[in-house]
């Protein structure tokens, strides 16, 4: 029963994240993100549910009914456990890195969550288990977030509940660490370190999304505004992965035909400003350092010599006129 039917029924009832962890995710990258290949390697049950769930970067539904009169959870189910111990799921990361917070999230999860949780991490080709999270007691349909001091860079995570049941979805935020390629790199990549601080609107999709890895399969799956009824543009603001100057443009609009932005900008500076508030605020004022550029829609564009000359920058607001939806941007440049 853990895959489910192929004939569901979706319950289209959506949580909402919570606002603490809104804020973590502008500040850290999550790790276990399974855009970045984040994987459950091993697993001890899951009966009612994969736990391969728990690492979708989508939004938590409801539940499914299937055309076979099961209910399907979206996320990780175990059987009731009839003996003493515990339950559990190795997780290799997408990114290696050091972990400053982790979100375990029973969004639905009522009469059939863990009593409580434990998170233990390792580095590539160890054996030791370091708790990174020591048992803390959980409540149904809530998000707990809970940050990590510790400094060291972790590869694999092991989630155990006590005794049993399922929960939702598993965050593991922190900062990437990975020694980039020399040369030309896409330094707003999600997979590198980049990541999206915040956007003025994402009614229909998020800006974390036009960095991410994953194939472009259908549409959906990119950065998409409400259609704008009044003057000005939609913006977002990255954070590169590394400081750089950016050398090479490429827009993807795929799936975007008729929703497309009419024109492509890009400000930047280089920034040490923490506070997400406070860095979109100042975003505003950043040098342009790419004019406006006509896309097309269901197309792709490279942008090479309308760059202007720039120092190497940390942070990029970029500007859609007015409004619309893009797939995929990508950043190239060399990182300092």
């Amino acid at each position: 029963m853990a895959n489910g039917s192929n004939a569901r029924e979706l319950i289209r009832e959506i949580a909402e994240i919570a606002p603490e962890v809104q804020a973590l995710s502008r500040q850290w990258t999550d790790l276990a993100d399974e855009r970045l290949g984040g994987r459950v390697i091993a697993v001890s049950d899951e009966g009612f549910g994969p736990a391969q769930r728990i690492l979708e970067a989508q939004r938590v539904h409801r539940y499914w009914f299937g055309a076979d009169g099961y209910r399907y959870v979206d996320g990780w189910e175990t059987r009731r456990r009839r003996s003493a111990g515990s339950e559990w799921c190795e997780i290799r990361l997408g990114r290696p890195g050091r972990i400053r917070g982790i979100v375990i999230d029973t969004s639905f999860f009522t009469g059939n969550y863990p009593m409580a949780a434990t998170v233990e991490a390792r580095q590539d080709g160890s054996d030791d288990w370091a708790t990174v999270l020591p048992q803390v007691a959980l409540s149904g349909h809530a998000q707990r977030l809970d940050l990590v001091e510790d400094p060291a860079t972790y590869s694999h995570v092991r989630l155990s509940i006590h005794p049993d049941g399922g929960l939702a979805r598993l965050r593991v935020f922190g900062e990437v660490r990975i020694d980039l390629p020399e040369g030309e790199v896409d330094l707003a990549a999600l997979e590198n370190g980049g990541r999206a601080v915040g956007a003025n609107d994402a009614h229909f999709a998020a800006p974390a999304q036009m960095i991410s890895p994953e194939p472009i399969l259908d549409w959906g799956k990119g950065w998409e505004t409400r259609r704008r009824r009044e003057p000005g543009h939609d913006w977002a603001v990255l954070v590169l992965a590394r400081p750089g100057r950016i050398t090479r443009v490429e827009v993807d609009t795929s799936f975007y035909n008729g929703n497309q932005p009419e024109a492509i900008s890009l400000q930047a500076a280089r920034e040490d400003v923490r506070d997400p508030a406070l860095l979109l605020n100042q975003a505003m004022f950043w040098p342009q350092i790419l004019p406006p550029q006509k896309i097309e829609g269901g197309a792709h564009k490279t942008i090479t010599a309308e760059i202007l000359d720039h120092s190497p920058v940390t942070h990029v607001r970029v500007n859609i006129h007015p409004d619309g939806g893009i797939t995929r941007l990508r950043l190239f440049g060399r990182a300092e």
